[in-house]
């Protein structure tokens, strides 16, 4: 089988696409035939070595995937061979089979394409929980989605407004305005403007009539997490989500305490280790929405597998709005029967 390797940190130019031994499925495992591949920025950040836990070197990059279970081990109970799912994996998702636990397996709603199961996970799952779990965001409430057009803030507002939020976006060009309000926003806050703490502020004031959000979900971190914090009304609660700017900012307590403002943080990770069940429900949740069309996962582009590098690019310079994905085998070439 073809797979893209990680023989040391560093760029996606780095990374090999070699040809290697097709996996085997322990007891509880599953062999998937890949048919589709979820690039995420993390991703990014595992393949530079800039993750906090990391594979031992070398191995296969990707943690979400989409395709046909060819072999399923020893009581594994979810799926069963020539199953459609959708799988979650710690790593090696970038190739044409990958193995999964079973746990983290999910058989797809009938109708569902598997480039759009790719981007159906990791994403979706972090808006889910950081939305009904993480800040309790109730149905009327107000929300502001920071980095609204990418692929966790894309996810967070067609969920926010499926649940009954008030949903600004905060996008950092003009660009990407009309991406946001075709995926639910209600209102646009412009991230590119200058003294972008009181402009923020006074953006998210005028859409709430004077009021602030109740909920704010932040992966962009830097300046935008704290022009956020200023935005949020009384008893206001912001999630951690992620650091795309590249700095993680630090916190002065006293605004906290002055507005009962709730600072929470969202690994998803802890969840698919304390709490696969939780995991497998709101992903049965996520389906179940998308099937009564009330979200929908965008998919930019659809890369072959051997264009690796343009994809991972394409998120690290914020390029994307909502997912890209890899595409294998015949797969991608029903998409690009010229290979372009």
């Amino acid at each position: 089988m073809r797979a893209i390797r990680v023989e040391k940190f560093g760029a996606p130019e780095d990374l090999i696409l070699e040809e290697l031994p097709a996996p085997k499925p322990e007891p509880g495992e599953v062999l998937i035939d890949v048919h589709a591949i979820g690039v995420n920025f993390i991703d990014l950040l595992v393949v530079g070595g800039q993750y906090q836990s990391l594979p031992p070197l070398p191995f296969v990059p990707g943690k979400e995937v989409a395709g046909v279970v060819a072999e399923a081990g020893e009581g594994v109970t979810t799926c069963k061979p020539g199953d459609r799912v959708m799988a979650q994996l710690e790593c090696g998702g970038y190739a044409e089979q990958a193995v999964a636990s079973g746990r983290y397996c999910y058989p797809l709603p009938e109708g569902m394409d598997f480039a759009r199961a790719a981007a159906m996970g990791m994403v979706y799952l972090t808006a889910h929980f950081a939305l009904a779990e993480r800040s309790r965001l109730a149905a009327g409430e107000t929300v502001l989605v920071t980095g609204a057009t990418g692929g966790v803030g894309l996810a967070s507002v067609q969920l926010a407004r499926a649940l009954g939020a008030t949903v600004l976006a905060g996008v950092g060009s003009p660009g990407k305005a009309e991406a946001a309000k075709a995926n639910g926003a209600h209102h646009v806050i412009d991230l590119a403007g200058g003294d972008l703490k009181d402009s923020l502020r006074d953006q998210v004031r005028g859409a709430t009539g004077g009021g602030g959000a109740d909920v704010a979900i932040d992966p962009v971190g830097g300046d935008v997490f704290d022009a956020s914090l200023r935005a949020l009304a009384w008893g206001g609660r912001i999630v951690v989500v992620g650091f795309t700017s590249g700095r993680i900012p630090s916190l002065k307590t006293n605004y906290i305490l002055l507005k009962n403002i709730s600072v929470t943080g969202l690994h998803l990770n802890d969840y698919f280790q304390r709490d696969p069940a939780g995991v497998r429900r709101v992903q049965e949740e996520l389906f179940r929405l998308a099937a009564e069309g009330k979200i929908e996962p965008k998919v930019m582009r659809a890369y072959p597998l051997e264009r690796f590098a343009e994809a991972l690019n394409a998120v690290r310079e914020r390029r994307v709005q909502g997912k890209v994905v890899l595409m294998t085998g015949r797969a991608a070439r029903g998409i690009f029967p010229n290979g372009s």
